[in-house]
């Protein structure tokens, strides 16, 4: 091989495993995910304060410094495919793409020494940031 061919080779090569997909999809009728009394109790109270009929959304979508990271909004309006997660008079609404990577978490309403938050506990995630908004799988 010339010097030519040895400048060209290729410096690494991706493997099958290195591909990131998407999850299974969640089991038909099961809630993606849980939410805690402390959550349902602090988004009551945020949820007062908006129109009637206000809902939270968790999403995940891909980006942050751990590869994907959750979004949450207020709506006033679900998506007709939108999975419904009540409890003590709020909604949290999940769309279907997320809700295989959200499978089996907690949504939680947490006071610590920094600050207070809705954090999620994934046991799908393999790591997070330092902030608990980015995840990866």
């Amino acid at each position: 091989m010339n010097l030519a061919g040895q400048l060209m080779a290729p410096k690494f090569a991706i493997a099958a495993a290195d591909v990131i997909s998407a999850p299974p999809p969640a089991p038909v009728g099961k809630n993606p995910l849980v939410v805690t009394e402390s959550a349902a109790k602090r988004l009551g109270i945020i949820l007062a304060k908006e129109k009637p009929g206000a809902m939270m959304r968790v999403a995940v979508e891909g980006g942050g410094c751990s590869g994907f990271q959750y979004r949450y909004a207020i709506e006033t309006e679900a998506r007709a495919d939108d999975i419904r997660i009540s409890r003590d008079g709020i909604t949290v609404l999940v769309d279907p793409v997320s809700a295989p990577y959200l499978e089996g978490s907690e949504l939680d309403f947490v006071t610590e020494l920094i600050g207070q938050s809705f954090q999620i506990r994934n046991p799908k995630a393999t790591a997070s940031c330092g902030c608990g908004t980015s995840f990866s799988v």
